[in-house]
């Protein structure tokens, strides 16, 4: 990944929309927003072998998207202006890319890329080595059976309590790859503060066998909290031993310490976290022991193995060649230069439909910003609204507003060529519709005969990204792929994508809700105070 002469020179702008490059996309798009796509497979018969990139087990098609070859240059030559480069070696070496928290961002040093990081690595490395080593002995023991309850009987089930990247995060890697689950262990997750969840879930547990992980960066996290409170209160009441015996069923996984101790737990029950791993970016953290315990610790080893050859891609590929900023380029040109609001994901495979969620956090949460690093007030678009759902689902709900409908709605379709779950004479019906979906999109329909109700305009843009197997090594690779996608969105759009302080004011006014003091309701708005009554009313009655 390389500068171009004049980038390496020029001063990195403060807004994108200065550049040459973004003036010259708008000029671009203004004049060539409708070309065809299907035209541009006519005048160039070498377009899909020229528009696609391989990265591993990974294969990414993108030649069905509005651009040809003058916009990707445009594109490219965007990138460069605001330093893309300069800040991909920035992260990678350690620096405080993270600009409000005065913190780096290192979730590559979770998962073994020492060899492209550079100064501190060895520190890094070293801690998240003891860590990794803490792990594997925990999930080896809990799979083998060899640790044991409070009554001494081994453990079946395993509940994982967190909420944002402590669950969504190990939750879709466990459901994603539960062909490689333990046989013998159910992995349960509870984010959600609604009680009827815990409650429900505990319902059909015994304590006796199950052992509960509470994920929680600052072990302070509200929901967090209260779902381990009442799990524990479960434990106490159904098998009738004090708390000091049933916190053996406990772990805690924190970057506060001294609090997991004040709540009970003793060191080798606590398992650390780092202030540079952002909790959207924490599932190849010790967050990740839900993993290794439902997939084995060697399976998790593939998982951050695979990430980090994404990495590697990331860091030496030219940009031209470079999966996650094709993807992060195609979906600016998008977003801020033809009209695009959302983006649709849709995978087509039934068990990567928790990857939806856990793109939502990583992309709506990094650059849903409205600030600039420089704490300036942006004038262009930021973000994108992520959603869709799995094939062949989606094609009987939502897909009827993408072929038919007045939003141009850019789709990532993602699919897996083999299957061992599955069989062919329901696989490859699986992958002729995702194909065919593209097709249409691109096609539309029209002719003389056709009843106006049944035109379909065509020209919808979309990517396919092909996985050979969901393997736990691909899926860390695709993971890491949209990760390294949002980064390089956030430096073009000039903002930081590592910080999410539009979620404080909710909690701080959902604390003050909960103190029911009157000068704490005071402040609110008549509306909210009137809901609230209405709400302690009908309680009360």
């Amino acid at each position: 990944m390389k500068d171009t002469d004049a980038a390496q020179t020029a001063p990195k702008p403060a807004n994108p929309t200065r550049t040459r490059a973004w003036q010259e996309l708008a000029a671009l798009a203004a004049q060539g927003r409708d070309n065809p796509i299907a035209g541009y497979f006519r005048v160039d018969r070498e377009r899909a072998q020229r528009y696609s990139l391989r990265c591993g087990e990974l294969f990414l098609d993108y030649s069905k998207n509005r651009v040809d070859d003058e916009v990707l240059g445009k594109l490219l030559a965007l990138a460069a202006e605001m330093r893309l480069p300069a800040a991909v070696r920035a992260m990678f070496d350690g620096d405080n890319v993270n600009v409000t928290e005065r913190r780096p961002a290192l979730h590559m040093a979770l998962r073994g890329a020492s060899d492209p990081l550079g100064r501190g690595s060895a520190d890094w490395a070293g801690a998240v080595a003891g860590e990794l080593e803490k792990m594997r002995d925990l999930s080896e023991q809990v799979r083998s059976g060899a640790f044991r309850g409070a009554t001494g009987m081994a453990i079946t089930d395993v509940i994982n309590i967190g909420i944002g990247g402590s669950d969504m995060g190990p939750k879709m890697v466990c459901r994603a790859l539960r062909e490689y689950g333990h046989p013998g262990i159910r992995c349960h997750f509870i984010a959600n503060v609604d009680g009827a969840e815990i409650h429900s879930l505990l319902a059909g547990l015994d304590p006796q066998s199950t052992l509960v992980i509470v994920a929680s960066k600052s072990f302070t996290t509200q929901e967090t909290r209260l779902n381990t409170e009442t799990t524990l209160a479960w434990f106490e009441n159904t098998l009738g031993l004090p708390r000091s015996e049933v916190l053996r069923h406990f772990i805690g996984i924190t970057e506060n310490v001294p609090l997991a101790r004040e709540f009970g737990l003793v060191d080798p029950q606590i398992f650390k976290m780092w202030d540079w791993v952002g909790g959207r970016y924490s599932l190849w953290s010790s967050i990740g022991l839900v993993i290794a315990i439902s997939i084995g610790f060697d399976g998790f080893d593939q998982l951050l193995a695979g990430a980090a050859a994404m990495d590697r891609h990331f860091y030496t590929a030219p940009l031209a060649e470079n999966m996650p900023v094709m993807l992060a380029l195609l979906g600016i040109w998008y977003r801020n230069f033809l009209g695009a609001e959302t983006q649709a994901v849709v995978p087509y495979c039934q068990r990567l439909g928790d990857f939806i969620g856990h793109l939502q956090q990583l992309d709506m949460e990094s650059c849903g910003k409205s600030v600039s690093v420089d704490g300036e007030a942006v004038d262009y678009a930021t973000g994108t609204v992520i959603w869709g759902q799995t094939g062949t689902n989606g094609q009987h709900s939502f897909f009827q507003l993408i072929h038919q409908g007045t939003h141009l709605i850019p789709v990532d379709f993602i699919g897996v060529i083999a299957d061992p779950l599955s069989d062919p004479a329901h696989h490859r019906p699986l992958l002729s519709h995702m194909l065919a979906q593209a097709a249409a999109l691109m096609e539309g329909r029209s002719g003389e005969d056709l009843p106006a109700a049944q035109y379909q305009p065509g020209n919808r843009p979309s990517n396919v990204l092909l996985l050979d197997r969901l393997t736990p090594y691909n899926l860390g690779s695709l993971i890491a792929l949209y990760e390294h996608k949002v980064f390089c969105q956030g430096v073009i759009w000039h903002i930081n994508p590592f910080d999410q302080w539009g979620v404080e004011l909710g909690k701080a006014i959902a604390r003050r809700l909960l103190s029911g003091g009157a000068e704490e309701l005071a402040g609110l708005d008549p509306s909210t105070r009137r809901l609230l009554a209405l709400i302690e009313g009908h309680e009360q009655s």
